[in-house]
């Protein structure tokens, strides 16, 4: 099973939260670990979530 990885995710976002560091906003939470660890421990299951971000090449 391959691991979801936050970072690659349109809705992961660092909060200014030192407790919490890192959020989900599709979700509407923050976590101190990475949220798609956080929702595998909570429920068993992979986030759904997940969408992959768009990431332009125009730079």
């Amino acid at each position: 099973m391959k691991r979801i990885n936050c970072r690659k995710c349109e809705h992961y976002y660092i909060t200014w939260d030192q407790k919490y560091p890192y959020g989900c906003r599709a979700m509407g939470f923050k976590t101190a670990s990475l949220p798609s660890l956080r929702v595998f421990q909570s429920t068993g299951h992979e986030c759904l979530m997940f969408s992959e971000k768009k990431i332009s090449k125009e730079q």
